[in-house]
């Protein structure tokens, strides 16, 4: 199957690229609310399920023992910008385990602020793992492992018992077993797994609804989806698309972007999840289709928001004087 044509991208008044893709908008029992493109073709998630990685986190333990706030839960669940607020507050979550940076296994990278990468230069400042994107993420697995007495080392690595936690919770909200033989590498070096694209969005559902899914664990991915909402920042980083949505929506909406054109999210109040990967792998074109489908999934119902995600769906193109050469805009196919 060739998935559809799902948001083209103009110059004037003429479609210069576009971008192929495939989303699911699902409820708690797996109907399907709105969808197009192959939903059922396997995916690497990427970072759009940290949250769902971040589950143990709360079900051990840990987060409560540590006293963790919603901003410390947040950036477990982060693909943060590497901001000065970002790395402190990593640090701080690795101390209350007694821990430093150098017990993270996620690798350096500059921050993604790119005014905050060039301070850094003109200081004479390198990154080191805090600066990572997923430094909040490995805060969480450390002080899961140390609150369980788990060696540390090694913990990114597969039969790691804080992986095998974390895939046990993504193999229980999306029905599928999650072997070796469809295990790769993520960016961070933990292991990332692929399913189906529509049981990802009904892992969202689960959560978001707390139907389908045992009430302790419910609780544990609204406690942490909650924190992501009352604190978008902390998960996301300045001018990023997952704040300016959350923002756009307080506490109505929730959604996470992964590498490689994946975004996965959830309305709580509607118990709906959504899951979208756009073939090419393109930024531009999985933020514009994660607000259209928002968009979508409001129709009916919030008349003002479903309105103001449509106006994310669809942004304009400037060059570098400022003048508009044309936009990015989602074609949903008609219901």
């Amino acid at each position: 199957m060739v998935n559809p044509i799902l948001v083209e991208v103009t110059r004037g008044e003429r479609v210069e690229s576009f971008h192929r893709g495939a989303y699911a908008l699902v409820d708690a029992e797996g109907k399907l609310v709105a969808a197009a493109g192959d939903v059922d073709w396997p995916i690497f998630p990427r970072s759009a399920v940290k949250l769902l990685q971040a589950i143990p986190l709360v079900e051990t333990g840990a987060a409560a023992r540590y006293g963790l706030d919603d901003g410390d839960l947040a950036l477990a669940c982060a693909s943060h910008s590497g901001e000065p607020a970002h790395v402190s507050r990593a640090g701080a979550m690795l101390a209350k385990a007694g821990l430093d940076k150098e017990a993270l296994e996620c690798g350096s990278h500059w921050p993604g602020e790119a005014d905050v990468a060039r301070d850094m230069v003109r200081r004479g400042e390198t990154p080191c793992p805090l600066h990572n994107n997923c430094s909040g993420k490995h805060a969480g697995f450390l002080l899961a492992a140390v609150h369980r007495g788990e060696e540390t080392a090694g913990y990114v690595g597969p039969n790691h018992p804080v992986q095998l936690r974390a895939k046990a919770v993504i193999e229980d909200l999306t029905g599928h077993s999650l072997n070796v033989d469809v295990c790769g590498t993520d960016g961070c070096s933990i292991p990332t797994y692929a399913a189906p694209l529509r049981d990802f969005a009904l892992a969202f559902a689960k959560i978001a609804s707390g139907r389908g899914v045992e009430p302790q664990r419910a609780e544990a991915g609204q406690a942490l989806m909650r924190a992501c909402m009352a604190e978008p920042f902390e998960m996301s980083g300045t001018g990023r698309a997952c704040m300016a949505m959350m923002e756009a929506a307080p506490g109505k909406v929730f959604v996470k972007t992964g590498a490689e054109g994946v975004f996965c999210g959830a309305l709580p109040e509607l118990g709906l999840g959504f899951a979208l990967k756009i073939d090419d792998g393109a930024r531009r074109a999985s933020e514009a289709l994660a607000a259209a489908v928002l968009a979508q999934a409001l129709e009916g119902g919030d008349a003002g928001l479903a309105e103001a995600f449509s106006g994310m769906a669809r942004r304009s193109v400037e060059n570098w004087r400022g003048t508009r050469t044309g936009e990015i805009r989602t074609v949903l196919p008609a219901d």
